[in-house]
């Protein structure tokens, strides 16, 4: 029977327990209940990753910046700010889905999704984090632009970071193309900035992205749900401010864990 449930799971990886069991009732007129599935699958219903494929020479240099990093003690990665964009929308992105697999399948390629790009109407929102503090929330409605991202998120936002704690300031972000402008890279020599190395595809390693899903999952427990871009955009600088502190420290004090597990998985996604 296990053969056969393991079967009509792999078949539709969006099937719910309850449409297993019927289906398995039909095929064979055992009559199972979801916990028994449960137990003989040794499946787990997760959400699929949303992620972008990576190549050969995405995971080689991945795995030289973890190797390179993985030493970093506490003090180190406390002078990093971590930062990143990222689109919300009011449209749903379908999140409530969930897939059967096996456990350590999260990132095989039939547990995932790939996605590049987000559709809807909705904010970019722009904020940086490091150990003990973070940056305002910059919405806008608008695509980023390296003038944009030198005006506003530079000079307003990583400037301020940079002038507190002195040279030992390390700036990390995407490389994003509007990041690697000129009248960017020219702002940053002439504030005294220095960027930290990081390579293409790497989010996975980036501790911001949990604070996005900690932002995300806010913004959808709110009641009554938001149903204009004003009111969403009220949410995410309230939502913002209420994450607490010791959260992203702790995502911060992870990166060593998080660059010792993409050594071990030889640069792939963690």
């Amino acid at each position: 029977m296990r053969t056969g449930i393991w079967q009509l799971a792999k078949r539709n990886r969006r099937s719910t327990a309850s449409d297993l069991s019927r289906q398995l009732s039909s095929a064979t007129g055992t009559t199972v209940s979801r916990q028994t599935l449960y137990r003989r699958l040794g499946l787990y219903a997760r959400r699929p990753v949303r992620c972008v494929p990576l190549t050969a020479t995405h995971c080689r240099l991945r795995l030289a910046w973890s190797r390179e990093h993985a030493l970093w003690t506490p003090q180190q990665w406390s002078c990093v700010m971590f930062s990143d964009e990222s689109r919300f929308s009011l449209q749903s992105d379908s999140r409530r889905t969930f897939i059967w697999r096996a456990p350590g399948t999260r990132y095989h390629q039939e547990n995932t999704i790939e996605r590049h790009r987000y559709d809807g109407a909705g904010w970019l929102v722009w904020g940086g984090i490091i150990l003990g503090s973070r940056t305002d929330l910059h919405v806008q409605s608008v695509p980023m632009t390296g003038h944009i991202y030198r005006d506003v998120i530079l000079e307003q936002h990583v400037r301020l970071f940079r002038g507190a704690m002195g040279a030992e300031f390390l700036f990390m972000d995407e490389n994003a193309r509007p990041h690697r402008a000129n009248i960017v890279d020219e702002c940053l020599q002439s504030e005294d900035i220095t960027c930290m190395d990081w390579p293409a595809y790497l989010p996975d390693l980036n501790p911001i992205e949990h604070v996005w899903d900690m932002l995300g999952r806010r913004i959808a427990a709110r009641q009554p749900p938001l149903t204009c871009l004003p009111e969403l955009r009220r949410a995410f600088l309230d939502e913002w401010c209420n994450i607490p502190q010791d959260q992203i420290d702790n995502l911060i004090l992870s990166m060593p864990r998080r660059c010792k597990a993409c050594i071990a998985s030889s640069g792939r996604q963690i």
